[in-house]
């Protein structure tokens, strides 16, 4: 299986990977829904959707501020095989890349053809004036200085709507493509999982992850370690 799914990538005329927090944790940034992932336990007795969320931001900023600065930022975390390898496909112009990851790791990696679907921890700005502010100084503070607004990062909270210009570029890629690779996501968050119902008839839809997903009708899936996946690509 493993051989055959490669051989359809390096077949394709144009590849659209989907990416999810799996990809990253071969990186050693957490998952989200695992054992051991960011949601596993409560912080001030509080679930992590609502932590994440717009009602959070606007009603308690000190404690969303407090569980993303504490939780989800991993500056010395670099891109594996998987992040390198598709960056490759995609800078050749082979393929593109949607991915839920708000790390950044697929732009480290040199990646130029990527939708950041649910946003880049690393873009902030302030709420009061728009202005964007350096991510070491929200590391420092949620307020800016000039105006004692509230900064925060440019992702997507519960409770928010996708940025019209992800979804655009995101619909295009999928419809550009006659073999979508879903990798390392359970691909159950909307309207990411949804992306899809765009493909074009005959488009070829592959699975490279941990566990089989609930992602319709898959032509084949890989269920394993998807960092020994993309090695074995990588080797080809």
């Amino acid at each position: 299986m493993t051989t055959s799914i490669q051989t359809m990538i390096q077949n394709a005329e144009h590849v659209t990977f989907m990416t999810g927090a799996g990809v990253s944790t071969a990186s050693g940034i957490p998952d989200y829904r695992s054992k051991d992932g960011l949601y596993a336990d409560k912080f001030h007795g509080l679930p992590p959707e609502y932590l994440l969320s717009h009602d959070c931001l606007v009603q308690q900023p000190e404690l969303l501020y407090a569980f993303v600065k504490d939780n989800m930022y991993f500056p010395d975390a670099k891109p594996n095989v998987i992040h390198e390898q598709i960056a490759k496909l995609c800078n050749a112009g082979r393929a593109s890349l949607i991915t839920q990851n708000v790390d950044g790791l697929d732009r480290q990696a040199g990646n130029q053809q990527v939708v950041e679907f649910h946003g880049n921890l690393y873009d902030c700005y302030c709420t009061s004036d728009q202005q964007s502010v350096d991510w070491h100084d929200y590391m420092k503070s949620m307020y800016h200085d000039p105006d004692h607004g509230v900064i925060r990062p440019r992702i997507v909270l519960y409770g928010e709507g996708i940025a019209e210009k992800a979804l655009q570029q995101s619909v295009q890629a999928v419809e550009a493509a006659d073999l979508i690779v879903i990798v390392g996501t359970s691909f159950k968050v909307y309207p990411f999982a949804g992306l899809i119902n765009y493909r074009r008839p005959g488009t070829q839809l592959v699975v490279v992850n941990n566990e089989p997903i609930p992602a319709g009708s898959v032509t084949a899936q890989y269920t394993g370690d998807a960092k020994a996946f993309f090695s074995e690509l990588a080797g080809k």
